[in-house]
């Protein structure tokens, strides 16, 4: 297919018509479509090791060996409310992984405000460049894309309610163990 100003102006766009202040190009869709997948087979790995965790869990707290003989006894009791507590937690990974499963990623260009999964590029004065997802849970979550690390951070949290309706160019400031640290957004995709 010929890029042509009408196919821009019809909303068709190459990845490399999506360059951020830095010059760096962004193919987001693309590059997007690959984070969520990476999102969602952590999510899933998680779930598998916290189900199996429950599971152990509630087995111990069931076990004859474990059932208490005196008033003193602990061991069933311990046991289930780590059961409940993975159980619980179990739970909160399905919700996300549900929800990113059903997630549509949308694409940016660097003078869209920054909303739910955007990722966006960071740049302090005193440090290396960040890079984040805005997503609707796992905020934390880290993955790896090629030589890029992206951390996965929520609406809820601090940076994200920061970035939420800024552009790039714009600057955010955060104070990070009691010092403030302004960032400088570079890309949004």
């Amino acid at each position: 297919m010929l890029y042509s100003m009408s196919n821009l102006n019809r909303g068709v766009h190459p990845w490399f018509f999506y360059l951020s202040l830095s010059g760096r190009p962004c193919a987001p869709h693309m590059k997007k479509t690959r984070i969520l997948h990476r999102i969602i087979e952590n999510l899933a790995a998680d779930l598998a090791v916290v189900f199996n965790a429950a599971k152990t869990a509630h087995e111990a707290s069931i076990h004859e060996e474990n059932i208490a003989d005196n008033e003193y006894g602990t061991l069933s009791i311990e046991a289930s409310y780590i059961a409940q507590g993975q159980a619980n937690r179990a739970q909160e990974i399905k919700i996300a992984l549900d929800t990113y499963r059903k997630l549509k990623v949308k694409d940016f260009l660097d003078d869209s405000a920054i909303r739910l999964t955007a990722m966006v590029t960071l740049e302090s004065d005193n440090g290396p460049r960040k890079t984040v997802f805005l997503g609707p849970h796992s905020g934390g979550l880290k993955i790896q894309d090629n030589d890029v690390e992206i951390v996965v951070i929520t609406p809820d949290s601090p940076l994200g309610r920061a970035l939420i309706g800024k552009f790039a160019g714009d600057r955010v400031e955060m104070r990070i163990n009691n010092a403030s640290v302004e960032f400088e957004i570079i890309q949004v995709c």
